[in-house]
């Protein structure tokens, strides 16, 4: 039996509770209009670490969804995680998903959202 694809509103939810926390952390040592870079810095190390490492973020964990790899079905391991995150930035690729709702960051990591 396959794994159920994540739905595209569990994953927006799970990014927006991440990103405000990611907000919030940057928030506490800078000005965000004098730092612009440092809530997506914290984003990208939150996600190389956590969805390498656990296969779920904070707002996946809330949310019950976890990113996984294709082909072994556990973490993705940090340097993949790092490349989804980066390739998630512009959140455009994340729109861009196929037939098995993967957006163009999971098809360059490996990996696939589903419900958990």
């Amino acid at each position: 039996m396959e794994p159920t694809p994540a739905s595209l509103a569990r994953r927006f939810g799970a990014l927006l509770i991440d990103w405000i926390c990611c907000v919030l952390i940057a928030g506490a040592f800078a000005q965000p209009t004098e730092e612009p870079w440092l809530a997506p810095g914290i984003f990208v190390v939150v996600y190389g670490l956590f969805l390498g490492f656990f296969g779920q973020t904070l707002g996946m964990r809330l949310l019950r969804i976890r990113c996984v790899s294709v082909t072994t079905g556990g973490p993705i391991g940090v340097p993949r995680a790092l490349l989804r995150a980066i390739v998630m930035l512009p959140l455009i690729p994340a729109l861009i998903m196929d037939a098995n709702q993967r957006g163009l960051h999971d098809r360059a990591s490996g990996s696939v959202v589903q419900a958990a």
